[in-house]
Parts: structure tokens; sequence; C-alpha cells
């Protein structure tokens, strides 16, 4: 049993492995990305095999496509398509990490604000990549806005800044919502376990309340990774879709 609501996002070390002074230890949240990675290649490599009459998985997974598919047409329309494999494969990955921290014993990954930062800055950074393969250096005309020219040092300055705090935004946003909704199911859960002790009729009543926060977590597990990926999407729109002026 945690001590500490906080205590569910410690990572804990399975199988320890030093390399001399490297430390290699297999953790709770490299086994939660292996868990994650087998799940994610068996149901597209075993389960989702088309067929005629439709299965439950692949009704979902159609489903899943689907809304994959509408955020990049919205956000990007079809010179995007290109990178809907990526788009697919990232909102996908980041539902089922949010899917897994809700089972019993399960890690919530997304919630160390130091992974989230480390998968934002490498995705953005991919997308200025792109902006400037695509456009080449009338990209960097982005950073410069249509203002009158004593403003262009100031504004230049602000365009750049903001444009960098878009990943740390993208980072902590998820972090901070998986890290709150977690913590009120154990604060709630905690809750349940002391009315158990007062064996009155009344305790019955907090399981519907946790089985409906139980339920908004995993709307908000859905809704974090949809938010996340558009917020990809809209980012990776000025990459493809750049009007030079």
């Amino acid at each position: 049993m945690f001590f500490s609501p906080l205590a569910q996002f410690d990572v804990v070390c399975v199988i320890p492995f030093y390399f001399f002074t490297i430390d290699l230890s297999f953790t709770n949240l490299v086994l939660t990305l292996f868990l994650v990675l087998g799940f994610f290649f068996l149901i597209f490599y075993l389960l989702f095999p088309s067929r005629l009459i439709y299965r439950t998985w692949q009704i979902l997974m159609e489903n899943i496509f689907l809304v994959a598919f509408r955020i990049l047409n919205e956000q990007i329309g079809k010179n995007g398509l290109i990178y809907f494999p990526f788009i697919f494969s990232l909102f996908t990955f980041i539902l089922l990490l949010n899917l897994f921290s809700l089972m019993p014993y399960g890690f919530a990954v997304t919630s160390h604000l130091i992974w989230t930062m480390y998968f934002s800055l490498s995705i953005c950074l991919g997308i200025f990549f792109i902006g400037i393969y695509n456009h080449g250096i009338l990209f960097l005309r982005l950073f410069v806005p249509e203002v009158p020219l004593a403003l262009y040092p100031l504004m230049i300055v602000i365009e750049i800044l903001s444009y960098i705090i878009r990943s740390f935004s993208l980072a902590i946003r998820l972090s901070a919502n998986i890290i709150a909704g977690h913590t009120l199911v154990h604060i709630l859960a905690q809750f349940i376990l002391t009315l158990c002790s007062m064996k009155k009729f009344i305790v019955i009543l907090p399981y519907f309340l946790i089985f409906a926060i139980f339920v908004l977590e995993f709307g908000v597990a859905f809704l974090q990774a949809y938010i996340f990926v558009t917020l990809v999407c809209m980012y990776l729109n000025d990459s493809v879709n750049f009007v030079s002026h």
C-alpha cells in the first residue's frame, strides 16, 4: 500500500544491473514501456488483419485509425498525409501508455515530466527540421511577423520564445493532467478504505464516486492523447503548409 498519493509515480528498480559506475537497472518504467510496445505490435500484427466480418478488435482499431486520420486531415490537409503513419503511431502509443497506467499495479509513464519533455522536445525539433527541409532558409520568416520595422527586434525574440515554449507546454500539459487524475483516484480510494472500517451502509456510496472518477480517467486518457496529437499536427502544419510572404 502506498503511504503517499505521489508514491505511485516513483521509479522502482526491478532488476538491478550496473556496468562499472553506470546504472543500467531494469525499472518499472522500462517494464511498462516494453509491455506497451509488445501489446502495440501484438494488436497490429496478430489481431488487426482486416476481415470481411468485423470483429471487436478490428472495429476498435479502425475507430482509432479514423480519429487519427481526421485530426491530421483537419489540421494539415492532404499535404500532411505522408506523416499519417507517425501521427497514428504517436496517438496509439500515448493512448496505450495512459490506459496501462490505470491498470492494477500500473505505472504512469506519461506522468514523468522528464519523459514527456524528451518526447515533446524531440518531436518539436523534428518538426522544425521538416520546415527547414521543405522550405529552406525561407522557413525562418515564420519568426518575422508583419509589424513596423521598429518592433522587429522585440517581436522576433517573442516569436522565437513562443516557438520554443511549445515543446514545454506540450510536455507539461500531458504530465500534469495524468498526475492530477491518478492522485485524485488514489485519495478517493484511501477515503473509501477509511469508510469501510465504519461498517455502515453509507460505505456503498463512495464506490459510485470512485467508479465515476475511473470513467472520467478513461476519458482523460483518451482526451490527453487526442490533445497531444492535435497540437503536434498544428505545429507540423506550420512546417508543411508554410507560405512565405
